[in-house]
């Protein structure tokens, strides 16, 4: 049986992202930025095989997913699957709003005073998800212990159906904090992470029942199409 991989992408750039507003279940489309950014993402894993591929069901990570299997030559062949479980956290009343005013709004629920003092300390998720909560007026937001699972089971069954498969690699396009809460239920000590880059992998083994973390964060395949990009125009 062969390994058990996930690539786990961060969808592309957003309209939203670049005028830096919260984007959780309210949707953008890629900028012509983003579109370039993940066409190099996927440029750079052109030569990684891929049994299938998911994404959540928000228009930018299916976007992306289109971009990415796009540019790989087996693209048409690899089943590929929308899954709204691993779609990013929903942040209700404040969706839409600048980040600097969610991220001013959230400190002071947790009774710290700005969003520094927040991170350097050892906040947790569930706190963090707890003061988005306390702080939606429109009460959609999800309670932690749903959001914990609803992520949790959706990247363990792709996982899970991958490996009762026959294993081998499996493409996903994700969202940033998701990707990080996932990262961070898999192996308590990382750190809270609200930085992941649009279109950075992280890569994630599965054996046995557990996940086990092979890289985060990692840009490499896009600096890698970036290069067969500039080659190709030459």
């Amino acid at each position: 049986m062969a390994e058990t991989n996930l690539y786990i992408v961060r969808h592309g750039k957003t309209m939203f992202n670049t005028l830096a507003r919260v984007q959780g279940w309210c949707d953008t489309p890629l900028t012509k930025s983003g579109r370039d950014g993940i066409h190099y993402v996927g440029l750079g894993l052109q030569d990684t095989k891929f049994e299938e591929a998911y994404s959540s069901d928000s228009g930018r990570a299916i976007e992306t997913m289109r971009i990415l299997l796009g540019e790989h030559p087996d693209g048409k062949d690899i089943p590929y699957h929308v899954d709204p479980r691993i779609r990013e956290w929903c942040f209700g009343s404040l969706e839409g709003a600048y980040d600097a005013e969610m991220w001013g709004v959230l400190p002071r629920v947790l009774n710290f005073k700005t969003e520094d003092d927040l991170f350097a300390t050892d906040v947790s998720f569930e706190e963090i998800a707890n003061a988005v909560e306390g702080a939606d007026t429109a009460n959609w937001a999800e309670p932690y212990t749903q959001l914990r699972d609803r992520v949790w089971n959706g990247f363990e069954d792709i996982a899970q159906n991958r490996e009762k498969h026959g294993g081998g690699n499996v493409l996903i396009v994700s969202h940033g904090l998701t990707i990080a809460f996932l990262l961070s239920l898999i192996d308590s000590k990382q750190p809270v992470r609200a930085n992941l880059l649009n279109g950075s992998i992280n890569r994630l083994r599965y054996e046995n029942g557990k996940f086990s973390i092979r890289a985060i964060n990692d840009i490499s395949y896009m600096e890698r199409g970036k290069t067969i990009s500039d080659h190709t125009d030459e």
